[in-house]
């Protein structure tokens, strides 16, 4: 299968030929078809902002298309900032705007008050108009100040209790063991897996069918 993935991110790419080494699947980007413009993200759910950039890209490439979108969702804040994660504290923002902001808001609260989660989407579209969505959550608290070097965006705010470490603290390895991303992650391998064995399967009987 040939699969184009509704990002030009060089590193998303390379994430998901890890995650999906060893399936018959051939990865692109929109790189591959500069012709595709980019996807306003309106919706107000990361399903609904997944779902509409792999239609988009499923039907101007005409080919399967995957795409995601992911957050932060923090429980003092009525589940922001959501689908606003990447521009929290306005348009131009970068992490640590966003961090400091996120810190701010929840000055003073206790740990039990600061509980939140990471939320993925991933949306497998074809152009015929079949979608497929999973999702990968992670639960942890925001850390009262940040720790750790490594990760990006909230990383170094998000505490996993279980593991007494923020995900910046973690290696990428562990943090792709429990991340809301490596779970939504194998959970497509999954559906990919069944899609691509359901195809050869109707090829064998295609080709049987044929052959009487």
């Amino acid at each position: 299968m040939r699969l184009v993935l509704a990002t030009r991110n060089e590193g998303k790419l390379r994430e998901m030929r890890e995650a999906l080494s060893g399936l018959e699947v051939e990865l692109m980007t929109l790189s591959d078809f500069p012709e595709v413009p980019e996807v306003h993200e309106d919706g107000t759910t990361f399903s609904e902002n997944a779902r509409k950039k792999a239609l988009v890209a499923a039907k101007l490439t005409g080919l399967p298309a995957l795409a995601d979108d992911s957050g932060l969702e923090v429980d003092a804040l009525g589940g922001r900032p959501g689908v606003h994660s990447a521009r929290f504290a306005g348009e131009e923002a970068d992490d640590d705007a966003n961090n400091t902001k996120l810190l701010e808001l929840l000055k003073g609260l206790p740990p039990e008050r600061r509980t939140a989660r990471f939320r993925c989407v991933l949306a497998l579209a074809f152009p015929d108009g079949r979608v497929y969505t999973v999702e990968g959550t992670c639960q942890g608290l925001i850390a009262e100040e940040p720790a750790g070097d490594g990760g990006f965006g909230y990383d170094p705010l998000f505490f996993v209790p279980e593991e007494g470490r923020t995900f910046a603290q973690m290696t990428r390895e562990e943090k792709n063991s429990l991340s809301h991303r490596g779970r939504a992650l194998r959970k497509l391998r999954e559906v990919l897996s069944r899609i691509l064995t359901e195809g050869r399967a109707y090829g064998r009987k295609d080709q049987d069918r044929k052959g009487r």
